[in-house]
Order: structure tokens, then sequence, then C-alpha cells
């Protein structure tokens, strides 16, 4: 991954995911609107779930989408990273998610401090059935799920996500 990738220089890659290569292509609209990596969507702009699209050849192969805010409750003291907002698994290639199991219902991104970063993650299924639910959304770890269910990472984007009121961008400091 070169460090001009939107997920290395956000340090998705390394706070949430090991470097990988996109297999497939992920489609995720809000409100009829194309998201684009890095984007700044506020609350009111992702109360329902988006529309999510993966594309490829072969219906039988499955996907399992999550959506993770690895900057909760704070980014300065991310003490439930990664908190799980949504999972649908059994996502035939080809088709939209709604064609998937939602398996964890979603929850709108509602940031009370600093800006979040709000990552989904597309894993390439082993198998239909082959992926559950976790017991609770807090501490969810994309690394131990893909490990405990055998997934590998098929793609993966993120947007950032501050309350309503809140202004500026994200800031990364040098290492």
């Amino acid at each position: 991954m070169s460090a001009t990738n939107p997920l290395v220089l956000s340090r998705v890659i390394q706070d949430v995911l090991d470097p990988f290569t996109p297999t497939i292509s992920l489609r995720i609209a809000y409100n009829n609107r194309l998201l684009l990596a890095g984007a700044e969507l506020k609350p009111s702009a992702v109360v329902s779930k988006p529309r999510v699209d993966v594309g490829g050849e072969d219906m039988r192969t499955f996907y399992t989408l999550v959506l993770v805010d690895p900057d909760a409750p704070s980014p300065s003291n991310p003490s439930l990273r990664e908190y799980l907002h949504w999972m649908v698994a059994d996502i035939p290639e080809t088709t939209a998610i709604s064609f998937g199991q939602e398996l964890v219902l979603y929850e709108m991104p509602e940031p009370r401090s600093g800006i979040h970063r709000m990552v989904f993650v597309l894993f390439r299924q082993l198998g239909r059935g082959t992926v559950y639910a976790p017991e609770i959304r807090q501490n969810f770890s994309c690394r131990r799920f893909a490990q405990q269910y055998h997934l590998n990472i098929a793609a993966a984007t993120y947007f950032n996500c501050q309350r309503e009121a809140g202004s500026g961008g994200r800031r990364f400091r040098d290492e």
C-alpha cells in the first residue's frame, strides 16, 4: 500500500487493518451520494444505513461488511476501539448488501467529541453461513474477527464524522 493511500494517511492501516490488496470493488452511497475515502460527513447525513454494492462476477462467493469506529469514545482516548456500528454477512458477490444477512443492526454514528474515522471493511468469507455476530459492539477487532473466521480483506474505505456543530479537519501528528 502506497503512502498516498487514504487508508495509510488516516492510519486506518495500522489502527484497524494490516496492509492488504483490494480484490473487489466496494461502492457505498449515503442518500444517493457516493462515499469517497476520507469524506467529511455529519451525523445527520448518516442517519440511515447506506446503499452498498459489491462488485465481482461470482454469486457463489460471499462477503461480510462491517462498519467500525476506531476512535470511540474519543480520538484521544479510544478505549472502546473498535466500536461496531453495523455487520452484514452472506452478501453474494455482484449484488447489493440488501441480499445479505444483517447480523448487527445499523447504529448511526454520533461522535460526542473529536473527529472519528468510520471504517467500512469488506471481508471475503469461506462460504455462506460461516460468520456470526459478536455478543457486544464495543472493543470489536477486525483483525481478531478475520482470524477467527478465516476471512480475507477484500476492500475497505472510511469517512470522517464529528458532531453536527463540529468543524475542522482531522489532523495527524508526524511520527
